[in-house]
Protein backbone atom coordinates (compact mmCIF):
# COMPACT_ATOMS: atom_id res chain seq x y z
CA UNK A 1 0.00 0.00 0.00
CA UNK A 2 3.20 2.70 -1.30
CA UNK A 3 -0.17 5.40 -1.53
CA UNK A 4 -0.75 4.93 1.94
CA UNK A 5 2.81 5.30 3.10
CA UNK A 6 2.41 8.45 0.98
CA UNK A 7 -0.34 10.48 2.39
CA UNK A 8 0.94 12.99 5.37
CA UNK A 9 0.35 11.73 9.20
CA UNK A 10 -0.33 14.01 12.12
CA UNK A 11 -0.41 12.72 15.79
CA UNK A 12 -3.09 12.38 17.91
CA UNK A 13 -2.07 14.42 20.57
CA UNK A 14 -1.08 16.96 18.09
CA UNK A 15 -3.78 17.31 16.55
CA UNK A 16 -6.22 17.43 19.34
CA UNK A 17 -3.41 20.02 20.37
CA UNK A 18 -3.91 22.05 17.18
CA UNK A 19 -7.79 21.64 17.31
CA UNK A 20 -7.63 23.71 20.73
CA UNK A 21 -5.67 26.43 19.83
CA UNK A 22 -7.65 26.57 16.01
CA UNK A 23 -10.66 26.75 18.46
CA UNK A 24 -9.48 29.70 20.29
CA UNK A 25 -8.10 31.78 17.37
CA UNK A 26 -10.87 31.02 14.73
CA UNK A 27 -14.58 30.88 15.76
CA UNK A 28 -15.93 30.26 11.91
CA UNK A 29 -14.38 26.69 11.30
CA UNK A 30 -13.74 23.28 13.51
CA UNK A 31 -11.20 20.65 12.94
CA UNK A 32 -11.26 16.72 12.35
CA UNK A 33 -8.41 14.10 11.51
CA UNK A 34 -9.94 11.81 8.77
CA UNK A 35 -7.53 9.83 6.47
CA UNK A 36 -4.32 11.43 8.54
CA UNK A 37 -5.49 14.96 7.45
CA UNK A 38 -6.58 17.81 9.22
CA UNK A 39 -9.52 19.30 7.62
CA UNK A 40 -11.71 22.13 8.59
CA UNK A 41 -15.50 22.06 8.33
CA UNK A 42 -17.42 25.44 8.58
CA UNK A 43 -19.78 26.21 11.75
CA UNK A 44 -23.47 25.10 11.00
CA UNK A 45 -25.92 28.60 9.49
CA UNK A 46 -29.42 28.76 10.83
CA UNK A 47 -30.87 26.24 8.26
CA UNK A 48 -28.69 23.44 9.64
CA UNK A 49 -29.16 24.32 12.69
CA UNK A 50 -33.39 23.80 11.91
CA UNK A 51 -32.22 20.55 10.52
CA UNK A 52 -30.87 18.82 13.21
CA UNK A 53 -33.34 20.43 15.24
CA UNK A 54 -36.27 18.69 13.31
CA UNK A 55 -33.61 15.25 13.37
CA UNK A 56 -33.80 15.65 17.18
CA UNK A 57 -37.50 15.56 17.65
CA UNK A 58 -38.18 12.95 15.68
CA UNK A 59 -35.46 10.81 17.30
CA UNK A 60 -36.76 11.57 20.39
CA UNK A 61 -40.27 11.04 19.65
CA UNK A 62 -39.36 7.31 18.11
CA UNK A 63 -36.97 6.34 20.55
CA UNK A 64 -36.31 8.41 23.63
CA UNK A 65 -33.90 6.03 25.11
CA UNK A 66 -31.72 7.98 22.98
CA UNK A 67 -30.01 11.33 21.84
CA UNK A 68 -29.07 12.68 19.56
CA UNK A 69 -25.55 14.45 20.49
CA UNK A 70 -25.04 17.44 18.28
CA UNK A 71 -21.41 18.01 17.15
CA UNK A 72 -20.14 15.32 19.58
CA UNK A 73 -16.23 14.44 18.30
CA UNK A 74 -15.92 11.09 17.86
CA UNK A 75 -12.53 8.73 17.67
CA UNK A 76 -12.76 7.65 13.88
CA UNK A 77 -10.15 4.96 12.33
CA UNK A 78 -8.65 3.28 14.67
CA UNK A 79 -5.38 2.84 12.63
CA UNK A 80 -4.97 6.23 11.98
CA UNK A 81 -5.99 7.52 15.33
CA UNK A 82 -8.90 9.66 13.58
CA UNK A 83 -11.10 12.39 15.01
CA UNK A 84 -14.18 13.47 13.29
CA UNK A 85 -17.12 15.69 14.45
CA UNK A 86 -20.23 14.61 12.54
CA UNK A 87 -23.14 17.51 13.22
CA UNK A 88 -24.92 14.69 15.07
CA UNK A 89 -24.18 10.96 17.12
CA UNK A 90 -27.47 9.32 18.12
CA UNK A 91 -26.62 7.31 21.16
CA UNK A 92 -27.85 5.85 24.50
CA UNK A 93 -28.95 8.90 26.42
CA UNK A 94 -25.81 9.64 28.86
CA UNK A 95 -23.27 7.23 26.54
CA UNK A 96 -20.70 9.62 26.23
CA UNK A 97 -20.52 10.72 29.54
CA UNK A 98 -16.94 11.02 31.15
CA UNK A 99 -15.25 10.74 27.89
CA UNK A 100 -13.95 13.99 27.08
CA UNK A 101 -14.12 15.70 24.29
CA UNK A 102 -13.56 12.57 21.60
CA UNK A 103 -15.96 9.68 22.49
CA UNK A 104 -15.56 5.97 22.08
CA UNK A 105 -17.39 5.17 18.95
CA UNK A 106 -18.67 1.89 20.17
CA UNK A 107 -22.49 3.14 21.49
CA UNK A 108 -22.58 5.29 18.68
CA UNK A 109 -25.67 3.87 16.30
CA UNK A 110 -25.69 6.70 13.66
CA UNK A 111 -23.56 9.60 12.45
CA UNK A 112 -25.21 12.59 10.96
CA UNK A 113 -23.84 14.98 8.04
CA UNK A 114 -26.06 17.63 7.01
CA UNK A 115 -24.15 19.37 3.88
CA UNK A 116 -22.59 23.11 3.95
CA UNK A 117 -21.92 25.34 1.27
CA UNK A 118 -18.34 25.25 1.29
CA UNK A 119 -15.75 23.86 -1.44
CA UNK A 120 -14.85 20.68 0.97
CA UNK A 121 -18.28 19.02 0.93
CA UNK A 122 -18.28 16.78 -1.50
CA UNK A 123 -14.87 15.29 -0.39
CA UNK A 124 -15.66 15.22 3.14
CA UNK A 125 -18.98 14.15 3.53
CA UNK A 126 -19.70 12.10 0.60
CA UNK A 127 -15.98 10.34 0.64
CA UNK A 128 -13.94 10.75 3.53
CA UNK A 129 -16.74 10.62 6.12
CA UNK A 130 -18.42 7.65 5.06
CA UNK A 131 -15.29 5.91 4.39
CA UNK A 132 -14.21 6.86 8.10
CA UNK A 133 -17.72 5.74 9.65
CA UNK A 134 -17.82 2.44 7.77
CA UNK A 135 -14.45 1.81 9.15
CA UNK A 136 -14.84 2.71 12.59
CA UNK A 137 -17.88 0.03 12.15
CA UNK A 138 -20.87 2.93 12.55
CA UNK A 139 -23.93 1.26 12.14
CA UNK A 140 -25.91 4.07 10.17
CA UNK A 141 -24.48 7.06 8.45
CA UNK A 142 -27.24 9.77 7.42
CA UNK A 143 -26.29 12.37 5.40
CA UNK A 144 -28.94 15.26 4.74
CA UNK A 145 -27.63 16.65 1.58
CA UNK A 146 -28.97 20.26 0.82
CA UNK A 147 -27.33 20.56 -2.52
CA UNK A 148 -29.21 17.81 -3.98
CA UNK A 149 -32.04 18.12 -1.81
CA UNK A 150 -31.76 14.57 -0.83
CA UNK A 151 -30.72 12.37 2.33
CA UNK A 152 -28.63 9.18 1.82
CA UNK A 153 -28.31 6.35 4.53
CA UNK A 154 -25.56 4.60 4.54
CA UNK A 155 -25.72 1.22 6.62
CA UNK A 156 -24.17 -2.65 6.89
CA UNK A 157 -20.34 -1.09 7.23
CA UNK A 158 -18.17 -4.01 6.64
CA UNK A 159 -15.12 -1.86 7.59
CA UNK A 160 -14.07 -0.35 4.77
CA UNK A 161 -17.23 0.93 3.56
CA UNK A 162 -20.74 0.62 3.84
CA UNK A 163 -22.38 -2.32 1.63
CA UNK A 164 -25.75 -0.35 1.28
CA UNK A 165 -26.48 3.10 0.39
CA UNK A 166 -30.55 4.18 -0.11
CA UNK A 167 -31.40 7.86 -1.06
CA UNK A 168 -34.48 9.28 -1.43
CA UNK A 169 -35.14 13.47 -2.34
CA UNK A 170 -36.68 15.31 0.33
CA UNK A 171 -40.29 14.82 0.33
CA UNK A 172 -40.21 10.81 0.82
CA UNK A 173 -40.56 9.00 3.52
CA UNK A 174 -37.13 7.08 4.77
CA UNK A 175 -36.52 4.64 6.84
CA UNK A 176 -32.93 4.65 8.55
CA UNK A 177 -32.56 0.99 9.68
CA UNK A 178 -31.88 -0.98 12.46
CA UNK A 179 -30.08 -0.19 15.18
CA UNK A 180 -31.94 2.74 14.64
CA UNK A 181 -35.59 1.81 13.10
CA UNK A 182 -36.30 5.45 12.91
CA UNK A 183 -39.20 6.39 9.91
CA UNK A 184 -38.38 9.95 8.50
CA UNK A 185 -41.23 12.07 6.93
CA UNK A 186 -38.64 14.20 4.99
CA UNK A 187 -41.13 17.00 3.84
CA UNK A 188 -40.10 19.74 6.31
CA UNK A 189 -36.48 19.83 4.41
CA UNK A 190 -37.80 21.39 1.51
CA UNK A 191 -38.25 24.38 3.88
CA UNK A 192 -34.63 24.87 4.63
CA UNK A 193 -32.97 24.47 0.74
CA UNK A 194 -30.94 27.43 0.22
Amino acid sequence: MPALADRPHIATTDFEEAARIFARLERGARLELIDGKVRSKPMPDGDHGLIIEWLTRLCIQSRPELWLYPDQGIKVQTYRGGRARPDGALAPSGAVGGQGEWVDPEPVLMAVEVTSHDSDTDRRDRVEKPRAYAETGIPVYLLIDRDNCELAVYSEPNGSRYENIHTVPYGKTLHLPDPVGITLETEPLKDWVN
